[in-house]
């Protein structure tokens, strides 16, 4: 999360008392917060969560450009149209999981569905990138995965296969189920959450994902990610015991 600089000491050598009041109060209320419980993470939860990276430290892979686009417009805008879905509905006061999981039930809020979904999708989806990515995963996810798969090289062929076969919009993943991992892939906003799985991570193919800087060549996109970005500490982070 961004830091946020410490407010420069005044320079007048005493405070006026409106100066110190406010001063004070705002030092109690400091003192005040809580630990959040899961209720105050739940009617908190329906933010814009800032990116985990500067919009420019997944180049040449992913250029600013498209980051700016994907992240301040397309992602912003999942929340702002969440946020008008839901005033006033018990959906407010949930966290985003409930939300994706109880609206996916109900035929009625299929708009609350999808702009729940793809803002957690994205919020998943920036954090399974890294500057710096790839390589070889760490020991625990490396031992999921040749159990399931036989390779780690396997797994990214099935993981690109599935982004680049996905037709239309939608989303490949790697995910949990039980003592397995799995490849499999969305449309649209869906996402493994509905199905039981355990996201561990994922590939967005939206076209805005990558079409200013790949055009029609999704695969050069995928694999690019898959070899140069992907981040396997946050899929081992992801891991159920």
């Amino acid at each position: 999360m961004p830091l946020h600089p410490l407010d420069p000491a005044p320079t007048q050598p005493e405070l006026n008392r409106r100066t110190f009041l406010l001063s004070a109060a705002g030092s109690l209320a400091a003192l005040a917060l809580p630990v959040l419980s899961s209720s105050s993470q739940a009617s908190s939860a329906h933010t814009l969560p800032p990116l985990p990276y500067a919009d420019n430290a997944l180049e040449p892979v992913i250029s600013a450009r498209t980051i700016g686009f994907h992240y301040g417009k397309h992602h912003k805008a999942y929340l702002d149209n969440l946020s008008k879905l839901t005033a006033g509905r018990d959906y407010a006061d949930l966290s985003l999981e409930d939300v994706i999981t109880r609206s996916a039930k109900q035929a009625g809020d299929a708009a609350i569905f999808n702009n729940a979904a793809q803002l957690w999708n994205h919020t998943f989806y920036w954090r399974s990138m890294r500057p710096n990515g790839g390589g070889t995963p760490p020991q625990a996810l490396r031992e999921k995965i040749e159990a399931s798969f036989g390779s780690v090289d396997a797994c990214k062929q099935l993981l690109a296969g599935a982004a680049i076969s996905q037709f239309g919009s939608g989303w490949a993943w790697l995910a949990q189920d039980g003592d397995k991992l799995r490849v499999v892939k969305t449309g649209n906003a869906d996402n493994p959450i509905t199905s039981g799985l355990t996201p561990l991570l994922n590939v967005d193919v939206w076209e805005h994902a990558y079409y200013l800087d790949y055009q029609n060549r999704r695969a050069d996109y995928v694999n690019a990610v898959l070899d140069k970005l992907v981040n396997w500490e946050f899929a081992q982070q992801n891991l159920k015991a």
